[in-house]
């Protein structure tokens, strides 16, 4: 199945916001803090579906810093990490290179590398982007092309409803300061309900979804059947 790839899907405000914090990507206590607390459960839970990564060919769609992509790495996949921001990409490819870590990353939309390297990839992983996009439908027909037959993608997100406004916007960014403020914004989230549609509409099996929840005394995440406010799709192509 082909599709007509949005060659503009790119918000330059979200770029230029995540650029600007590129220098503390790598910092656990830093902007990116709940990123570094909820990575070993995104990683487990790729791990627990797609099974072991040795030697499989792996995309991190939206990598920035490469906090997901090293984790990926590390775990023997070839790994290719792709985001539009410059800066994010630099701090990663410095990173890996400190570690030892041999991933490729590249600054380009994932639609121009769909056109470059149909059914490539094993699994691919998009976390945390496509409420940052104008098109994130565009996003999961590129993944879709992306993937080999039965390979797996993971999708990342935040649902849309009144609940996931108070946490995310009021709760994360304003009361607990976990995020920047205007980090997220609200008519950009996502219904798993739309994302399952979009899917569906790139001939993907939708597999499950799973919520990740979390808890302010203990400032940890953990995987949940509620799905009101941050959660995962897993699909198979």
């Amino acid at each position: 199945m082909s599709f007509n790839y949005s060659s503009t899907n790119i918000d330059q405000d979200e770029i230029a916001k995540f650029s600007a914090m590129a220098a503390e990507w790598w910092d656990p206590k830093g902007k990116f803090k709940p990123l570094h607390i909820i990575n070993p459960l995104r990683l487990d839970y790729v791990l627990q579906k797609a099974g072991n990564l040795s030697g499989k060919q792996i995309l991190d769609v939206g990598c920035g810093g490469g906090i997901l992509t090293e984790s990926l790495a590390k775990q023997g996949g070839i790994v290719t990490g792709l985001d539009m921001a410059e800066a994010s990409l630099n701090i990663a490819k410095a990173h890996a290179a400190q570690n030892q870590l041999t991933i490729q990353y590249i600054l380009q939309s994932v639609e121009e590398h769909a056109q470059n390297n149909p059914q490539k990839y094993d699994v691919i992983t998009c976390m945390e982007m496509l409420e940052h996009v104008p098109s994130p439908e565009s996003i999961i027909q590129a993944c879709a092309t992306l993937l080999k037959p039965d390979g797996h993608l993971f999708l990342s997100t935040i649902n849309r409803n009144n609940k996931s406004r108070f946490m995310l916007i009021v709760g994360a960014e304003y009361i607990a300061r976990l995020v920047p403020i205007g980090t997220h914004d609200f008519h950009k989230f996502i219904r798993p309900s739309e994302m399952m549609n979009w899917a569906s509409q790139a001939n993907l099996k939708t597999e499950e979804f799973i919520g990740i929840e979390y808890h302010l005394l203990k400032n940890e995440f953990s995987l949940s059947r509620n799905i009101d406010v941050n959660y995962i799709g897993h699909f198979i192509y």
